[in-house]
């Protein structure tokens, strides 16, 4: 007869190699038939199908009359190894009996705050199953059942140790081997076995989800929302103030959806798998409240200390469920922690990983990225922090591509991009809360100033600019029935709408008004880094169909580069590395700068600006497929300029104090796009720094200018503006010129006429599974910002870990 601890030889002997099978072996097997028949009447086996306990033994033994491991009319299935007698389930159910109104307390509570059924199985779950807990000793490991008197907190769980005193009962030594009722938990079938799912008491998820039914989302409803502890009420009172204060919440951390609550960007439900969660661990498709538990719970402890990698060892304590099946969710919160990491989920932004955040399995691959900017050093940060070998090949000699912040003028001046549009779950915003970077929100004041010096009613501004939006909402009816091929330029199409709308309407505008909508105008080629008459009708917004960031637009007032330099701590950088040409027609990827120099890698990833890709510099063997250079060419490489004047003192204050920027009131549709718009680069400070953009025809107009034509030129724009007052020469400044930018020869991208938003899918598509490609030129969602440019490098760091 097999010892009630011998290891089970094989899975398919499961009816003698389960723990409980194994119980049933201490009994005496009978010897006649006469002494089988008492058997029977004496003990009575698990009636659940496919339960393999012949010998039940009751955890509850809450009734005097308790069958312990004896006979019962009926037993009782929670797990494989978890059943509780009739006459303990009498003990609670039955009125006259002295549990009941312990039931019915909690019956009451759980009815007020939860939606699933209340049962008498539900309440020996949630109240009555002893507690396991695992040793935390590197060399032991072993999980230990815990007396019904002692309640689990994290503080315990995060400290015990086998052999510990709790309430002067000395609990087993590291030496004694786990409980036999351990040993089956690990089995794919004992989850399917369980009767009820897991619902965690005192979730780090709490604070975040008072909104949700608690079982809907993982958590217990007698301890979840009514009874939050102290700490989790003061930290969701910041959250929804969105104070700042030693230990709270940071207030753009928003990682679940609220209910009926859309259109929020990387949010999610927290009652609901997403489908990358859905292919990733399918065996929670029928039931995912285990797997919603265990995600709801990182996602929160995360977002409440994102300066630290989070790890098993730091989240596991913060499961706190009633019985074995506590072992199984430490179990699978692995693989959900691990999973979530290689998403960029959590483990993300400037963190740098001490020890590799992904299992061996991850850590034998060899990546070369090419480019330095945003996108190529978030793929090899996330990439080294996995465990991997990255080298990054950057052509420039600094860092950054087209984030170059210049302190030149005694304050930091963004070259390229200085703003966060939309801080709520911006992984920008994330970056910044590691570090402690400052951002300063910019307010929603923009003076109008026309030249001549008058500032511009505001409801003239009000009126022309709802009359704008009507002009693209008329555009927006145009084009859902138009396939690319009816596509049309959007500038000819505004003017056609604008035009049969006054036609129309017999509305005549002033010639202010009609200044103020060619302003408006200027903003709309400045988002898009073109001439209209370049930018297609049909798809000019198509990121707008997508989730986007909310809340606060930033100005990073100490610059991007801060941020990416963490970013770049301790990768392997090669500056003036320019690449001529990769070759992926072997098992290896061979890579060649233009010196010559070779470098061998299983995985490539290129985040090059659009504009080279568009001029083949880089050459591919074999040629890129002909679905990606179609794709490549239907996007605009976009170009706007920038220029920033240090001054003597703030001359603009007089007018405009306080305010973030300005405004300047086009005198004509051609000179919309000459510094339509003056940022103040230090608005409550002491700085005398003004920056303004170049766009749409101001880019062409300025192109082959000298540099102190161009600055006379904005000076010109500046003494119009501010005319009643003298306005000083600059003291220093500088000019952009990305156009003529070796490296960039661009700002950012949009959609040509005839083009789609579908093109930056299939421009980040891999080939054959070795040449990758990010950037934000490859970012559907969210093209044209740094942030957009970060997640492509995420989102490909995640799709070479995964192959």
């Amino acid at each position: 007869m097999r010892s009630a601890r011998q290891a089970p030889s094989a899975r398919s002997k499961r009816s003698t190699s389960t723990p409980a099978a194994q119980a049933s072996t201490k009994r005496k097997a009978p010897e006649t038939e006469e002494e089988e028949e008492q058997v029977e009447k004496k003990f009575r086996k698990c009636e659940k199908a496919g339960c393999p306990a012949t010998y039940p033994v009751c955890f509850a033994s809450a009734s005097e009359r308790c069958a312990k491991n004896g006979y019962t009319s009926r037993w009782y299935h929670l797990s494989c190894g978890e059943h509780f007698c009739n006459e303990c389930f009498d003990h609670y159910y039955r009125s006259h009996k002295e549990g009941y109104e312990k039931y019915t307390s909690w019956k009451r509570l759980w009815t007020e705050n939860g939606k699933s059924e209340p049962s008498l199985k539900a309440f020996m779950a949630d109240q009555q199953l002893p507690y396991w807990v695992q040793c935390t000793r590197p060399d032991c490991g072993k999980w230990r059942q815990l007396t019904k008197e002692i309640q689990l907190t994290a503080s315990l769980a995060a400290t015990y140790r086998c052999g510990m005193k709790l309430n002067n009962i000395k609990v087993r030594n590291c030496v004694n081997p786990h409980s036999f009722q351990v040993a089956g938990v690990a089995d794919s079938w004992w989850h399917s076995m369980l009767i009820l799912p897991p619902l965690f008491k005192e979730s780090p998820a709490n604070p975040f989800l008072t909104a949700y039914y608690p079982d809907c989302v993982g958590m217990s409803p007698s301890s979840s929302h009514g009874d939050l502890r102290p700490e989790h009420l003061f930290l969701w009172s910041h959250c929804l103030s969105g104070r700042a204060a030693t230990n709270s919440l940071c207030p753009y951390f928003q990682p679940f959806y609220q209910p009926n609550e859309c259109g929020k960007a990387l949010c999610v439900r927290p009652d609901m798998m997403e489908l990358d969660e859905l292919y990733e661990f399918p065996e929670f498709s029928r039931d995912p409240t285990m797997y919603l538990a265990l995600r709801n719970l990182i996602l929160a402890v995360w977002h409440r200390d994102c300066k630290e990698a989070l790890t098993p060892q730091k989240c596991a304590p913060h499961v706190i469920v009633r019985g074995l099946v506590r072992i199984r969710c430490v179990q699978e919160l692995n693989r959900v922690l691990h999973f979530m990491t290689r998403k960029g989920l959590i483990n993300t932004g400037t963190l740098l990983a001490k020890r590799p955040l992904l299992p061996e399995p991850y850590h034998n691959k060899k990546v070369l990225v090419i480019g330095a900017g945003p996108s190529g050093l978030a793929a090899a940060r996330q990439l080294q922090n996995f465990g991997m070998q990255v080298v990054v090949l950057e052509a420039r000699e600094r860092i950054g591509g087209r984030v170059w912040d210049d302190s030149s003028l005694g304050v930091t001046v963004g070259r390229g991009a200085q703003i966060v549009n939309g801080c709520v779950n911006n992984p920008i915003a994330l970056m910044c809360e590691q570090l402690g970077v400052r951002m300063h929100k910019l307010r929603e004041r923009c003076d109008l100033i026309q030249e001549g010096g008058q500032i511009t009613d505001p409801a003239i501004d009000k009126r022309m600019d709802f009359h704008f939006n009507a002009i693209l909402d008329v555009v927006s009816e145009w084009r859902k029935d138009k396939t690319q091929h009816h596509d049309a330029p959007l500038g000819e199409k505004i003017q056609e709408v604008y035009k049969t709308f006054l036609q129309e309407s017999g509305i005549q505008f002033s010639e202010l008004e009609e200044k103020v909508l060619q302003f408006h105008l200027s903003n709309l080629e400045y988002a898009c880094a073109s001439t209209l008459d370049q930018v297609s009708a049909r798809s000019w917004d198509h990121n707008e169909f997508f989730a986007q960031f909310s809340g606060d637009h930033t100005l990073l007032t100490e610059g991007y580069s801060t941020l990416l330099h963490k970013l770049a701590q301790d990768l392997n950088i090669h500056l003036k590395r320019p690449v001529k040409s990769i070759n992926y027609s072997g098992d290896v990827v061979k890579v060649t700068t233009s010196s010559g120099t070779q470098y061998t890698a299983q995985k490539v990833l290129v985040t090059v600006p659009l504009a080279l890709l568009q001029k083949n510099v880089i050459q591919f063997n074999p040629p890129l497929p002909d679905r990606k250079l179609k794709a490549i060419h239907s996007l605009g490489a976009g170009i706007i300029e920038k220029i920033a004047l240090q001054f003597p003192y703030r001359f603009w204050d007089s007018k405009v104090r306080g305010a973030d920027y300005f405004g300047h009131v086009p005198p004509s549709p051609e000179k919309r796009g000459l510094f339509s718009v003056f940022y103040d680069m230090t608005p409550k400070g002491d700085q005398c720094v003004l920056m303004s953009v170049i766009t749409g025809e101001g880019v062409a107009m300025v192109r082959d200018l000298e540099e102190r034509e161009v600055v006379e030129l904005c000076m010109n724009v500046l003494r119009e503006v501010f005319k009643e007052q003298e306005v000083p020469d600059p003291l220093k400044y500088f000019i952009t010129h990305w156009s003529k930018d070796m490296w960039s020869q661009m700002s950012y991208s949009f959609v040509k006429t005839g083009g789609s938003g579908e093109a930056y899918d299939i421009i980040a598509e891999d080939i054959q599974g070795k040449v990758f490609f990010a950037g934000e030129a490859t970012n559907r969602h969210f093209p044209q910002t740094v942030t957009g440019a970060y997640l492509s490098g995420v989102r490909e760091a995640s799709k070479i870990a995964a192959l």
